[in-house]
């Protein structure tokens, strides 16, 4: 006599067989190409030529917009006056320095208050090597940097990763 268990599990194998089967052979019939196949291929749309020149021109105007900015555009210049004895000007940080360019003299004190805006970490430090000066700048803080320009010239200012620039430029004094 054949026991419940057996007559189970041949019951069991049957439907594996047969389902895996037909597992197999729908998988099989999906991987076969199909008699209609189609070559897709990009078809060329033909642009009209003020189309072309339309986007060639704005393109190099872009170009030329990029270089004008970063090469040729005027900075920011500040001549700093005298007061008490102290050349002192306000530099704001705030995605770079304003003013980027101060001309000032020789022989006379300079104190440059660096009034940080801009909470990215790149401006979080000023450094002027010609003058052996590494400051960092608090965030929202006027920090002033006081030094004495002896000799003419013009000496950047840079942020701690020496991305954004500044010039200082030292004349002779001016007789009045």
């Amino acid at each position: 006599m054949v026991s419940k268990s057996a007559i189970i599990a041949t019951i069991g194998i049957s439907i594996g067989l047969t389902a895996s089967g037909a597992i197999a052979q729908s998988l099989s019939e999906y991987n076969q190409p199909t008699t209609t196949t189609q070559k897709i291929e990009f078809k060329r749309i033909e642009q009209p030529l003020s189309n072309k020149l339309l986007v060639t021109v704005g393109g190099l105007s872009l170009i030329g917009l990029e270089l004008w900015w970063f090469l040729f555009s005027k900075r920011k210049s500040l001549k700093v006056d005298t007061q008490k004895g102290v050349q002192a000007v306000t530099i704001v940080v705030d995605g770079g320095y304003d003013p980027s360019y101060i001309v000032v003299q020789t022989g006379q004190p300079v104190r440059l208050n660096f009034d940080r805006q801009d909470p990215s970490s790149c401006l979080e430090e000023i450094r002027l090597p010609e003058f052996r000066i590494a400051k960092t700048l608090p965030l929202d803080r006027i920090t002033p940097i006081d030094f004495t320009p002896n000799k003419p010239g013009k000496y950047e200012f840079t942020c701690g990763m020496n991305m954004f620039r500044g010039t200082i430029e030292v004349q002779p004094p001016t007789n009045k």
